[in-house]
């Protein structure tokens, strides 16, 4: 496998991104989770689609726009975290006291719409591994 990185900083460098995707024909794409690509992944994997590229995004929202899977960190849990430390902070605590904590829960969400899309059939066990799967 190898990987070749297509940088994008601003929404107005996605059209040259996408050529250069195109021109490297790769068998599929990994998404960053950086606000830009956040902000523009519905045109991303409609562009992936497009060109039949499998897409994996790191969060939740790039299946749902229609990645082919997002594996990464739980929005529900990072939000109940933010919460406890709300709560802490109105209660009194200092912010640069309470402690970095990291995401302990991960999340696999598969998109069978895409899957079926693109002529690619997901194996059982990945299924049954899903914590979620889009139809």
């Amino acid at each position: 496998m190898q990987l070749q990185p297509v940088v994008v900083r601003h929404p107005d460098e996605f059209a040259v991104a996408f050529a250069t995707i195109v021109d490297y024909r790769p068998d599929a794409l990994l998404i960053g989770e950086e606000g830009t690509f956040l902000s523009y992944r519905q045109q991303i994997t409609d562009f992936a689609t497009t060109h039949r590229l499998p897409t994996m995004g790191g969060v939740r929202l790039f299946a749902e726009a229609g990645s082919l899977l997002a594996f990464g960190y739980s929005n529900r849990e990072l939000a109940q975290r933010a919460a406890v430390y709300v709560d802490k902070i109105l209660k009194g605590a200092r912010p640069g006291d309470l402690p970095i904590e990291r995401p302990t829960t991960f999340e696999l969400i598969l998109n069978l719409k895409t899957a079926k899309t693109l002529g690619l059939t997901i194996p059982p066990t990945l299924l049954f591994r899903a914590d979620e799967v889009i139809q």
